[in-house]
C-alpha cells in the first residue's frame, strides 16, 4: 500500500519478504552511525548473513516486519516480536535511514504495525530506548497512544496498548490530513501548469482545456506542450514538458492512451509535482495493466494524479482562477466543493450549477481514481477556507472504511451530500444465513452513510436542492417549522410534505397568533400556517416573517408565495431580502416562489452565506429541510465510543478459530458447535449451557447434568436453519421425552453429526443478531426482531462495524418491533442494557476474528431487565484470511500469505 507523509511525497509500504535479506544490509549500510548507535545499543559495523536471514523471514503473525520503499530501495523497517512469556506482548523497533528522518515515516509505520498487531491478539507493545534517542520517544508520543514508561541504566523501557484511542485516532487524523492535503496543493494552487497535448483545434479537448485555463486569467505562467505546433492560442508551444525553462507544479496529460505512460516519464523528470490524465483507454475499458504502469510511474516519482479518463478540475479562488477542465461552463465562485466519478455528468453538473447560481469553490472529475480518491479530496477540503459544503457524485467506494472514518469526522463541521448510483444493482445476495439474505450492497450504503453523517440523495436535482439551502443558511436546530403562505393549498401541501419528513408545524402561542393578527387582514389566519390569502402584500410577507424569525417557536420559517400580481414576485422577494439582512438569528429562512420563469435574484444578493434558497414546489422545500435537519440531529449526537471489556480473551479465542480452521475445508465452512460456543465464550457473549450428544444415552446424561427442560437441535450440514426441516425439539424433559426427541431430531436429515442438547430459556423475547461480510464494506451487523419470521417481516437494522455505544444503542431502537422490548401492552419488558452490551461484544470480536465471514444469532432471547440475555442458537462461518483481503482491513498492507497458528 501506498502511504501520504507530512511532506506531502509517498512511500509504499508492505510486509517484508525473504528476498529482502540482501536489501536489508544494503539498507544497514545506509545508516549513520548514531542510527546504529540508538538502534543496537552499540557500535556495530555490519549485519551478518545469519541476522540478515533472520531479520528477513518472519511468520506474519508472532514476529512482523513491515519495509518502506521509495525508489525501488528500502528506506524504513518496523518489526514486532511476540514475547516468550507474555502471548498479549510484542517488543517493537524502527530503523529510518539518516536522510529519510523528520518525515513522519516512523510514526506512520508504529501506526499499520499496531493495526497488525490488533489483529493477532497482542495487545501491548513494549519498547527499549536509550535515553538520548530523542526522535525515536517523540514518536512514541506522537503517536496519540497512552504511553508508560520507566528508566533504568539509560535506557528508557516504554509500553502502552495498541488499542485505538480517542487520542491515538485523533492524532492519526491530524497526520492523514496534513499529508494529504500537502501532496495535493500542486493540484489545486499550482504556481505554474503545462498542458501536455494542447491542441490548435478550438473544438478538440485539448484545444477547448487549454482555451478554458486562459480565459479565467489563471495566476501563473501556462505552457503549452506540442510538438506539431509553434504556438497555441497565441502562446509559444514546447515540444516537450522537459524543454519548458521553468519548473512545472500541474500538467495536464491529453494525449492517446499509448503515449500517457512516456509522457508521465518525462513530467517525473522534468520534476512535476502533479498531472491530470484526461486521456481515457485504461481501467474503464480492462486496461488494468496499463493504469497500474501509470500509478507506479507517479508513486515512484512522488507525483499525484488525478484521472486517468477524467473531465479534469477547478479551483475558482480569485488568488487561482484555475479553470482545467473541457467543459463549456465555469460556474460561479461560492463555498461548495464537488467531486464526480462521472466526466460527461460533471459536465452537465456544472451547467446545473450555473443556472442554479450555487457557488462552486472547487470541482474535480476524479475518472478512474487510480490515485487521488474522494476520501483524499475530503482531507484536503476538511480545512479549505474557501468549502463549507461538500457535495459528491459516486459510482464506487475505493475503500468505504476509510470513508466513514473521514466522514464522521468532516460532517461534523461540513455537512457531506451524496448521490450514490448503482441501487438498481444491489440485489439481495445469495447467502446460507439469515444475515446474507436480508443484507445487499444499497444497504450497506445506506449503513455507512447514516453512521458517517452523510446526506444520502437520489438524484442530481435532490443533490442541489439540499446543497443550495446548506450553503447558504445555518442548518436548523430542531424540526419546528412556521409557514407563511398568501393561499391555503400550497400551505396545506407543505405541511403534509413536512410531515412525511418527521418535522412539525407547530400552532403558534396566543401571543405570537396576537402579534401576527395586528398586521393582518381579518380573513388572514395567524395560526401555523400563516395564511395571508391571496390579497397579500410584501409587508404583509416582511412583518409576518420577521414576527416567526424572533420569536423562539420555530427552528426554520418556509415562506410560500403563489404571484397574484404582475409585479408581486418581485416584491415579495425584495420583502424577504430585507427581512434576511436585517436577521443575524440562527433560524433558517427558505422559500417557495410558484412560478415556473419566476426571477428571484434577489434572494441571492447580500451575504453569500445567508441568501434565501428558493424552490418551485412545496415538496421540494420539505424534502431539503428534512435532510438538513436530520444532519443537523446527527451532528448533535454524541458520536460515541467504542466500548472496551477486560473479560475477553483474544489468545483463546484465536486458539478456538486457528484449530476450527485447521479442521475444515482449505475455503473454511461452519464452524461446530462446540468451537462456536468456546468462541463466543472467550469475548463473555452468555449462552445456555449446551453439549452435543452422538446417541440417545449421551444426550439422556447430558439433559440430566443441565437439569430442567432442554431443547434437542440436529447438527447436520443439511440443516442450517433447523426449524426449517422440524430439527428442533422444545422444552423437553425426562428420559422418556429426551430419548424420543433424539431419534425424531435426527431422523431429519440424511446425515447428522449429532443433536445439540441445550438448557431451555423460558420466556424472553426473540431478536436477532447477525453480521456477513460485504465484499466492499466489511462486516455488515444486523439487528432485528428474530425467530423463523425475520426475513418475512423483515425488521432490521444494519450498521457497519465497529460499533459505538451511541450505535447499538441507536440500533436496538431504530426497529418498528422496539416497543415490544419497551413492554408492549403490559408485556414484560426485556434487558435492553444487557441486548446493546452483546451487540458491543459482537463487534469486539469481529474485530478480533476477521475469519468470521458470516454469522447468524437466532433466536437471542431478551429476559427481563436485570437478567440478561441468552444467545440460543448460532451458527458462524469462517474463511481463512490474509490481512488485508477484507475491507475492514484495507488500510494493511496484504501478507504474502495467509497466516495462522495454533497458539499455546
Amino acid at each position: 500500500m501506498d502511504v501520504v507523509l507530512r511532506d506531502g511525497k509517498g512511500v509504499r509500504v508492505r510486509p517484508i519478504t525473504p528476498d529482502d535479506a540482501r536489501a536489508l544490509g544494503e539498507f544497514f549500510e545506509k545508516m549513520g552511525e548514531e542510527s546504529r548507535y540508538f538502534r543496537y545499543f552499540g557500535v556495530k559495523e555490519s549485519l551478518s548473513e545469519a541476522e540478515l536471514k533472520y531479520f528477513a523471514n518472519v511468520d506474519y503473525f508472532d514476529r512482523m516486519a513491515l519495509v518502506a520503499v521509495e525508489g525501488g530501495e528500502l528506506v524504513a523497517v518496523a518489526r514486532y516480536d511476540r514475547l516468550d512469556d507474555d502471548e498479549t506482548s510484542a517488543e517493537v523497533a524502527f530503523d529510518v535511514i539518516d536522510e529519510q528522518q523528520g518525515r513522519g515515516l516512523g510514526t506512520e509505520l508504529l501506526q499499520l504495525l499496531t493495526n497488525f498487531a490488533r489483529q493477532r491478539g497482542i495487545d501491548t507493545f513494549r519498547a527499549f530506548v536509550l535515553a538520548d534517542n530523542r526522535r525515536m520517544m517523540r514518536v512514541f508520543r506522537n503517536s496519540g497512544y497512552e504511553m508508560g514508561r520507566t528508566m533504568e541504566d539509560g535506557v528508557y523501557s516504554v509500553s502502552f496498548p495498541v488499542e485505538e484511542s480517542e487520542d491515538s485516532r485523533e492524532a492519526w487524523g491530524e497526520r492523514e490530513k496534513r499529508a494529504v492535503g500537502a501532496s495535493l496543493l500542486p493540484l489545486f494552487v499550482p504556481s505554474s501548469v503545462a498542458v501536455i497535448g494542447a491542441s490548435t483545434d478550438p473544438h478538440s479537448i485539448g484545444g477547448r482545456l487549454f482555451s478554458n485555463l486562459l480565459s479565467t486569467n489563471l495566476t501563473g505562467p501556462l505552457y503549452p506542450v506540442n510538438p506539431n505546433a509553434r504556438v497555441v492560442n497565441s502562446v509559444r508551444a514546447y515540444d516537450s514538458v522537459l524543454d519548458i525553462p521553468d519548473q512545472v507544479d500541474l500538467a495536464f496529460i491529453v494525449v492517446p492512451a499509448p503515449l500517457v505512460a512516456d509522457v508521465l516519464r518525462e513530467c517525473a523528470e522534468a520534476g512535476v509535482r502533479g498531472v491530470v490524465v484526461i486521456s481515457a483507454g485504461f481501467g474503464e475499458i480492462g486496461n488494468d495493466e496499463g493504469e497500474r504502469e501509470l500509478l507506479d510511474l507517479v508513486r515512484s516519482a512522488g507525483m499525484r494524479m488525478i484521472g486517468p479518463n477524467c473531465m479534469g478540475l477547478l479551483n475558482t479562488d480569485p488568488a487561482v482562477n484555475l479553470n482545467g477542465t473541457f467543459a463549456p461552463f465555469y460556474p460561479p465562485a461560492g463555498n461548495v466543493a464537488m467531486s464526480s466519478q462521472s466526466g460527461a455528468l460533471g459536465i452537465a453538473i456544472l451547467d446545473y450549477a450555473n443556472t442554479a447560481n450555487l457557488g462552486i469553490s472547487q470541482f474535480v472529475s476524479v475518472g478512474n481514481k487510480a490515485d487521488v480518491s474522494g476520501n483524499d479530496l475530503l482531507l484536503a477540503w476538511e480545512d479549505d477556507p474557501n468549502t463549507d459544503v461538500i457535495l459528491l457524485y459516486l459510482e464506487s467506494f475505493g475503500n468505504p472504511r476509510k470513508f466513514s472514518r473521514i466522514a464522521r469526522r468532516i460532517g461534523r463541521k461540513k455537512p457531506i451530500a451524496a448521490v450514490k448510483s448503482g441501487r438498481s444493482e444491489a440485489g439481495i445476495r445469495a447467502a446460507s444465513s439469515h444475515t446474507g439474505a436480508l443484507a445487499s450492497s444499497d444497504v450497506a450504503v445506506d449503513a455507512l452513510f447514516h453512521q458517517a453523517g452523510v446526506i444520502r440523495v437520489d438524484t442530481i436535482e435532490e443533490l442541489f436542492d439540499v446543497a443550495t439551502l446548506l450553503a447558504h443558511q445555518p442548518i436548523p436546530s430542531g424540526d419546528r417549522i412556521g409557514i407563511v403562505t398568501n393561499s391555503g393549498g400550497p400551505g396545506i401541501l407543505a405541511t403534509d410534505a413536512l410531515a412525511a419528513q418527521g418535522l412539525r408545524t407547530p400552532e403558534f402561542s396566543e401571543d405570537l397568533q396576537e402579534k401576527l393578527a395586528k398586521r393582518l387582514p381579518p380573513e388572514a389566519s395567524p395560526r401555523n400556517p400563516v395564511d395571508l390569502i391571496a390579497s397579500g402584500s410584501a409587508e404583509g410577507f416582511s412583518g409576518s416573517v420577521s414576527d416567526i424569525l424572533t420569536s423562539g417557536e420555530v427552528d426554520a420559517v418556509l415562506v410560500i408565495y403563489v404571484p397574484t400580481t404582475s409585479d408581486g414576485l418581485g416584491d415579495v422577494a425584495r420583502a424577504l431580502r430585507e427581512v434576511q439582512d436585517g436577521y443575524d438569528g440562527d433560524v433558517t429562512l427558505l422559500s417557495v416562489f410558484m412560478q415556473a420563469d419566476g426571477e428571484t435574484g434577489l434572494l441571492n444578493q447580500g451575504d453569500p452565506k445567508r441568501r434565501i434558497p428558493s424552490f418551485l414546489f412545496p415538496e421540494a422545500a420539505a424534502e431539503a429541510l428534512g435532510r438538513a435537519i436530520r444532519h443537523g440531529k446527527w451532528r448533535q449526537r454524541d458520536p460515541g465510543k467504542i466500548r472496551r471489556f477486560d473479560d475477553i480473551d483474544v489468545v483463546m479465542a484465536r486458539r478456538v478459530v486457528d484449530a476450527g480452521l485447521e479442521d475444515l475445508e482449505e475455503g473454511g465452512g461452519w464452524l461446530e458447535p462446540e468451537d462456536v460456543d468456546a468462541l463466543l465464550d472467550c469475548f463473555g457473549i452468555s449462552l445456555p449451557r449446551a453439549m452435543v450428544a452422538t446417541d440417545a444415552d449421551e444426550a439422556v446424561e447430558i439433559a440430566a447434568d443441565i437439569g430442567g427442560p432442554v431443547v434437542l437441535k440436529v447438527v447436520s450440514s443439511e440443516a442450517l436453519h433447523k426449524s426449517d426441516v422440524g430439527g428442533v425439539a422444545l422444552e423437553i424433559e425426562g428420559e422418556d421425552e429426551v430419548r424420543a426427541a433424539f431419534e425424531d431430531v435426527i431422523s431429519k436429515v440424511n446425515r447428522a453429526d449429532g443433536v445439540l442438547v441445550q438448557e431451555f430459556v423460558h420466556g424472553g423475547h426473540e431478536v436477532i443478531v447477525g453480521m456477513t461480510q460485504d465484499p466492499n464494506f466489511g462486516p455488515l451487523v444486523l439487528f432485528g426482531l428474530g425467530g423463523i419470521t425475520v426475513e418475512l417481516l423483515g425488521d432490521v437494522a444494519f450498521r457497519i462495524h465497529p460499533l459505538t455505544d451511541a450505535d447499538t444503542a441507536e440500533m436496538v431502537r431504530s426497529i418498528k418491533g422496539f416497543p415490544l422490548l419497551e413492554g408492549y401492552r403490559n408485556e414484560p419488558s426485556g434487558d435492553i442494557e444487557a441486548l446493546e452490551e452483546t451487540l458491543s461484544r459482537v463487534s469486539t470480536m469481529i474485530s478480533a476474528v476477521p475469519e468470521i465471514a458470516e454469522m447468524d444469532m437466532n433466536p437471542v432471547m431478551i429476559l427481563e431487565p436485570g437478567e440478561g440475555v441468552r444467545v440460543v442458537d448460532t451458527r458462524i462461518k469462517l474463511v481463512p484470511v490474509a490481512a488485508g483481503a477484507h475491507p475492514e482491513m484495507v488500510d494493511l498492507p496484504s501478507v504474502p500469505s495467509n497466516p495462522r497458528r495454533v497458539m499455546g
